[in-house]
């Protein structure tokens, strides 16, 4: 299952990461959170889709170069802007400290990679 974001003129567009073989790590891990977290982390996507990155109360945060993240609730949202400003949700985590996990940010610029073919 892919989903595709896209409500308003001038709203962000937001997609999942996909593998190759049409899997959709992002959302099986989303689909997989309590209901607390899980619509924590769809409310600040949705804020995003409608106001923007920049949209009130939601959280983010350069991680490296292009690599951002979102803070929702005890969730770490990994994602990057691409052409046209739209933006692909590469890696979601469970926020287990101040810093991110490095096993996280690593799987991050790994799908980084294969989405925009260059480096964070």
């Amino acid at each position: 299952m892919h989903i595709v974001y896209d409500i308003l003129p001038g709203s962000v567009k937001i997609t999942f990461y996909g593998t190759a073989g049409g899997a959709s790590p992002v959302e099986k891990y989303l689909v997989d959170l309590d209901s607390k977290e899980r619509a924590a982390v769809a409310d600040a996507l949705k804020a995003i889709e409608i106001s923007g990155l920049r949209a009130a109360g939601v959280r983010t945060r350069q991680i490296k170069g292009k690599l951002w993240e979102i803070k929702a609730s005890q969730q770490r949202v990994f994602y990057v802007v691409v052409m046209g400003g739209e933006m692909v949700v590469l890696h979601a985590a469970k926020k287990e400290g101040q810093k991110a996990d490095k096993r996280d940010v690593e799987t991050a610029e790994l799908r980084f990679r294969e989405v925009t073919g260059k480096r964070p």
